[in-house]
Order: C-alpha cells, then sequence, then structure tokens
C-alpha cells in the first residue's frame, strides 16, 4: 500500500515527496506535492488526498484541543452580539412589501412579504421562501439568485447545497405554494424574469466553472427547449445578464478584468436580434442602463476613474459626456430613476453618493454623512418611480444602519440601527484614517479601530487584500469587538491593487506591479510599529483568497514581523495555476496577474513571488491555513500544498495547522453561527500564538 502521507502520534502529517516535473522558457520547474491534485477533480475521491486532507484536520482538532474553552467562551461573545430573532426594514416593490427573517437560533433565514396597505401584524404575511426548511439536513446551503415574476404570482430561486458555486433552479408558484416542475441545474447567474414572466434568462456554468452564456428558459418546457440567446467565444470572459432600471431591456454584459461588451435584448421579445451597444476594445470598460430612448453608459475609455456618458438608443455606441472623468472622484457606478439618477463615487477613498437630475445637469445633491470616516452606499431600491433611496451606513465604530433618504426634503430618516444584545458603547471605542508611507515613498491609507483605554504599543491586527480593484471598506465588525476588547487595534491597510483610491491605485498593484501590494502591507506594519501602535511580533494579519496570496508573500518576505498569520483559502499556487488553462479562472484572470504560458516576463515575474514557489529554509510564523473541498476559486490543493511545503522546509517549531472544510467551498461553513464558529477559532488561534490566550478567557466579555 502507497502511503502517500506519514502519521505520527507526536507530530503533524508529512506528506510524500513525488516531485513532477515540468519545463516553461527553458526553466524547470520541480513540484513535490503536485499528487495532492486528484486526477478527478471537481470529485475527489483519491484515497491517498482525502486520507492527508483528514490527517491534517485531525492535527488541527488535535492542537486545538486545549483552547476549546477559549473558543467557546468568543463563539458565545460572538453569538451574544448578534441579535437572533430579526428582520430587515420592508422594501416596497410593487403591490407588496418584502423583508427576510431571521428566527431565534435559526441558521439561515426566511423571505417574506405583504400587500401594501396590509396591517403589520401578521394576519396578512405570505412566507415565500424559508431557507432553514431546504437547509435542513445538509452540511452546506446558500441561495444563490433570487426573482419575484413581475406579476408577483411566481419565485424563482436558485441553491447551492455543496459549496461547488454550482446552483439549481427551481420556481415556485406564490399563489398556491406549490414548487412548479422546472429545473435548471448547473446555473451560475442572476435569473430575470422576461416575455411577461413567461421565459428566464440564466447562465449556465461550463466544466471549468465559466459563464460563457445567457440562456432563456421558457416555464413550463423541457430543458431542450431552451434557447441561448449569446455565447461569449473568449475564454477569459464571462457573462451575466440584468434588467434595465425601467425594466424594458434585458442587459447582457460579458467581460473580463480589463474589457467589456454590451448587448440589449427587449424584455418582452427576449429572441429579437440583439443590439450592441459597442464593440470590445482591450482595456475598455462600460456599463449601461436605459432611460427611455437614452441609453446611460458608464465608461473609462477617457479616464480611468471612469465618466458617465449617454447615447441615444438608436446610436449607442455614439457617445457623449455627461459627468466627465478625473483624478480626484472616482466614479464606481450610477442607478437610474425616473426623476433623477443617483452617482456612487469615492473622493479621497472615501465614499460619496450625489443626486442628479435629468433635466438639469449642473444640479448635484451630494448626501451628508455624520463622520470622517464610514462606508455608504445605495441599498435594494426596486423601483423605478420612487423619491425615497434605502441606504445602508458604517464606519469602525458605527453598527450598521439603515437610513430612507428622502430626495426632495433632502433628509435622512434612520430606519433601523444593527442591535448589539450584549451591549455596545461606541464612545469606548476610538477610530483613525492614517497615512503611511510605503518604500517608495506613496502615502498609504490606514484604518484603525481600538478602545480608547487600549494602552500604546499593545497587539495589533492588520488586514489586507489589494486585488481585483476590490476597496475594503473602513466598516463595522461585531466579531472584531473580541479582539479589540481584549486590548488589540485592529487596522485596516488599503493597499495597492485595490481600488481604493481609484483605478490608478488598483493598476499600480497589478500585473507587473503587483508586489506594491505585498510591499505596501509590509511598510504599513512597520510604520505602526514606528508610530507606537505596536511592536514587531505583536502583529497578528489576516487575509483570504487573493488576500491570503498576500499573508504568503509578507510571511516569505519579512517572517519576523509576525505574531500570527491567518491565511483563508489562500491563493498561494500562483504560477502554476496561471501557468494551466484548464482550471475554472485562469484565462480569466491573466489581465490580473498576467500570462505565463506566452509571456516569458509574466512566468519570471510570477516565479519570483508566488508564496508556494517561495518557501525557503527560514524560520516562519505561526499559521492557521483554511480551504474548502469544493472551492472552485481557490482549489484545495493550493493551501494543502503550501501546508506541505512549509512543513518540509521551515526551520521553527512554530505552529502550522490546516482544516479543510470537506462539506463547504470559497466562503467557508454557510449558516451565521456555523461561520462564527471560524471566526472564533481564527481568533483564538491568534490569542493561543500571541501569549493571550492563558488570559481569562471572559476577559473580552467583561470589557465590553
Amino acid at each position: 500500500m502507497d502511503h502517500a502521507t506519514e502519521h505520527s502520534p507526536s507530530g503533524p502529517p508529512v506528506a510524500a515527496r513525488r516531485p513532477v516535473t515540468t519545463t516553461h522558457h527553458g526553466v524547470e520547474i520541480s513540484d513535490d506535492y503536485a499528487w495532492l491534485r486528484d486526477p478527478g477533480y471537481p470529485a475527489v475521491t483519491d484515497k491517498a488526498v482525502l486520507a492527508h486532507l483528514e490527517a491534517e484536520n485531525a492535527w488541527f482538532e488535535a492542537r486545538m484541543k486545549p483552547h476549546r474553552p477559549l473558543v467557546d467562551a468568543l463563539f458565545g461573545e460572538m453569538r451574544a452580539r448578534i441579535k437572533e430573532a430579526d428582520r430587515s426594514v420592508p422594501q416596497k416593490d410593487g403591490d407588496w412589501l418584502y423583508w427576510i427573517e431571521f428566527e431565534e437560533g435559526a441558521e439561515y433565514k426566511k423571505w417574506w412579504r405583504r400587500p401594501v396597505g396590509a396591517p403589520d401584524d401578521g394576519s396578512a404575511d405570505e412566507l415565500i421562501l424559508d431557507e432553514p426548511a431546504l437547509a435542513e439536513g445538509k452540511p452546506y446551503f446558500r441561495v444563490g439568485a433570487l426573482s419575484v415574476s413581475q406579476d408577483g404570482t411566481k419565485l424563482a430561486f436558485s441553491i447551492d447545497d455543496n459549496g461547488s458555486e454550482r446552483f439549481t433552479v427551481r420556481v415556485k408558484d406564490l399563489t398556491t405554494g406549490a414548487m412548479l416542475p422546472d429545473e435548471i441545474p448547473g446555473t451560475l447567474s442572476a435569473l430575470v424574469w422576461v416575455a411577461g414572466d413567461t421565459g428566464l434568462i440564466y447562465s449556465l456554468a461550463n466544466e471549468q466553472w465559466r459563464t460563457d452564456n445567457a440562456r432563456l428558459h421558457w416555464l413550463g418546457r423541457p430543458l431542450a427547449d431552451d434557447v441561448e440567446l449569446y455565447h461569449e467565444d473568449d475564454e477569459g470572459f464571462r457573462v451575466g445578464s440584468s434588467l434595465s432600471a425601467d425594466e424594458k431591456w434585458v442587459v447582457i454584459g460579458s467581460s473580463d478584468h480589463e474589457t467589456s461588451e454590451v448587448r440589449l435584448v427587449p424584455a418582452d421579445d427576449p429572441l429579437a436580434g440583439p443590439l450592441l451597444v459597442r464593440e470590445r476594445a482591450k482595456g475598455v470598460e462600460y456599463d449601461v442602463d436605459v432611460h427611455g430612448e437614452t441609453l446611460f453608459v458608464h465608461a473609462n475609455d477617457t479616464h480611468e476613474n471612469f465618466r458617465l456618458a449617454t447615447a441615444p438608443l438608436a446610436r449607442p455606441g455614439d457617445w457623449t459626456t455627461l459627468i466627465a472623468g478625473s483624478d480626484g472622484f472616482y466614479l464606481t457606478g450610477f442607478e437610474l430613476f425616473r426623476d433623477f439618477y443617483v452617482v456612487e463615487g469615492r473622493r479621497g477613498g472615501l465614499d460619496t453618493i450625489e443626486v442628479r437630475y435629468y433635466d438639469d445637469p449642473a444640479r448635484v445633491e451630494p448626501i451628508a454623512f455624520p463622520e470622517e470616516s464610514y462606508s455608504a452606499a445605495l441599498g435594494n431600491n426596486p423601483e423605478f418611480a420612487t423619491g425615497v433611496l434605502r441606504l445602508s451606513y458604517e464606519s469602525m465604530v458605527s453598527p450598521s444602519t439603515v437610513y430612507d433618504y428622502h430626495v426632495a426634503e433632502r433628509r435622512l430618516d434612520v430606519r433601523k440601527v444593527q442591535e448589539i444584545p450584549s451591549g455596545y458603547d461606541a464612545t469606548l471605542y476610538r477610530t483613525e484614517r492614517l497615512e503611511i508611507a510605503a518604500r517608495d515613498g506613496t502615502p498609504i491609507p490606514v484604518s484603525i479601530v481600538y478602545r480608547a483605554d487600549r494602552p500604546q504599543a499593545g497587539p495589533l491586527h492588520l488586514y489586507g487584500y489589494g486585488a481585483y480593484g476590490i476597496a475594503i471598506p473602513p466598516g463595522f465588525s461585531t466579531s472584531r469587538l473580541s479582539l479589540v476588547d481584549r486590548g488589540f487595534a485592529y487596522a485596516i491597510a488599503h493597499v495597492r491593487g485595490g481600488d481604493d483610491l481609484g483605478r490608478a491605485w488598483y493598476k499600480a498593484g497589478k500585473l507587473e506591479r503587483r508586489t506594491n501590494a505585498f510591499n505596501d502591507f509590509v511598510d504599513v506594519a512597520k510604520g505602526l510599529i514606528d508610530r507606537g501602535y505596536t511592536r514587531a511580533g505583536q502583529i497578528s494579519i489576516s487575509g483570504g483568497s487573493a488576500g491570503g496570496e498576500l499573508m504568503g508573500a509578507v510571511i516569505n518576505s519579512d517572517p519576523a514581523l509576525w505574531g500570527a498569520v491567518v491565511a483563508h483559502v489562500p491563493f498561494v499556487d500562483v504560477l502554476n495555476t496561471m501557468l494551466d488553462p484548464t482550471l475554472p479562472l485562469t484565462p480569466g484572470e491573466w489581465p490580473e496577474w498576467g500570462n505565463p504560458i506566452e509571456d516569458k516576463a509574466a512566468f519570471d515575474l510570477i516565479r519570483s513571488y508566488s508564496p508556494y514557489d517561495n518557501v525557503r529554509a527560514q524560520d516562519y510564523p505561526p499559521l492557521l491555513v483554511t480551504a474548502g473541498l469544493n472551492d472552485p476559486r481557490v482549489t484545495y490543493w493550493e493551501p494543502a500544498k503550501w501546508v506541505a511545503r512549509l512543513r518540509a522546509l521551515k526551520t521553527d517549531d512554530n505552529e502550522l495547522l490546516l482544516k479543510t472544510n470537506m462539506g463547504a467551498g470559497h466562503g467557508g461553513k454557510s449558516g451565521r453561527f456555523e461561520s462564527l464558529e471560524e471566526a472564533a477559532e481564527e481568533f483564538a488561534f491568534i490569542l493561543w500564538q500571541m501569549g493571550m490566550a492563558g488570559n481569562d478567557a471572559e476577559a473580552g466579555a467583561a470589557q465590553a
């Protein structure tokens, strides 16, 4: 029998070394742990692979067992901060008010509605989707898309019950409560009702988990009758569909990380020939919406921070600037309503929401918020003809707040403030927004929160992501309080690679400038030490997915800085993944990382920083790594291989733990309390490794 993993009662699992050598651009690469990729993936049935993952899970459990009381205490704190029986603010859509509710102890929510004007005493409430019932007995459950038909009589929804992100669509008759026979497996998309609620537009995920299509399903007909409305031939592009604000057009978009192309199809006649807005041009991203006979276009063709343009529907490619792009305002999106439109963006890294008017382009009404550092966005606003906007707001010290903004009165109305049952006093906390110079002189924004009574140079947790142009907002977290109430400062490094400060900020952390993101994170940590917020070895760090790549890079470059590291589903085998076009995300990722198959410079650069390829014989900090067996984004073998290589090469005795969710994917466990338990494990690991697990496990709760 071939034992791929050595088991020791006193030590961690040691994966067998089975070198596989490949040659690219004349360079030989040897991979000792390539065998951890099951050749039958996405099915994982290889006994040696499964045995290794189970052995790592057993080692994780064994090492964490003495700290389970701390995990339980942290979980208890986190759960006590969540209002278990909770409901959202009802939102009007047509003849109905819709909301969601969590019942006491429930992992999943229920979706409700009642007729507009009906009494709010429960007598007219209708339960339209019961997630707890659908999730019963399933280790993983997630609703992907949910869409009520225009006439309000049918509900289309999709479910993933294993974390693979392949969703099955079902349709419910809301007048009878019965499930219709229609069933569409393998989807990964929104669901758009068309043709008088007789058809649904959706996208299938192909074998490589790519949505290269937009399809039409006629209700009540077999799947064999479904029609492909659009097929994307470029394997790096993904297709998605939505409904225009006036609900007259289906918007079919196709894009990768730097280029997009949009077509319009009449919602009442989806088989009509599509209207191409403008042919794709490399590097030009745009999205559109429709108001009457006018097309609104959000595009980066004249400025990297985007402009807003208009065009007549008859000449959709003839764009006239409405709001010019600028260095000072990053225009992130827009939303059209009957009597006005709303522009969203960021100035100096802070969210901005502006109401503007079709008949008076010079009239601009920014919505004012009460704090200097915050996160704000448009919420769900389904009605085209409205005078009230639903908004969301939070900061690092202010719990999540739902506002209604009355446009005519320019007035914010608080509809709901997140309740924290165990108690929360915002005056006990301080938040700051700092700028710390990176090694090239670039000021890097840092958002930080801590207790007002925290001693100087105490422990600090630093979080980072820095990829795909995704900004990390300075938002609120109840879980985070379990570290902050134990004396931690919690900081977010807004490193290059995100778009926190605009599109140029994103471009400065991708492709040939990718290493800026890693350097920024290290330099922020050193700057926080220099300013007296903490000291070397007292910094814990975390990041997930591409943020896990960040974790891998900074522990290779500066291992002594970190007291504890948590890498969630980390994208660490960058070179091998980008060299394999059969993997789900690879072709679409080349604009982000580079194409090492065709470009030797990209090959050399990725090879120089890919965390897996740069593990070497040195001391590493304590490390907790997570993975998902069914994860289609960061495949399970990336963290598994990385941990195996670290075990073989590192020269220290620090903890190295790998936990693989055997029934989940990229997001970990799906229930609201199950995910809290994973957060509690993460924080317990950090406290243990920072020498704080011996403190009274109830200290955080007592301070709160």
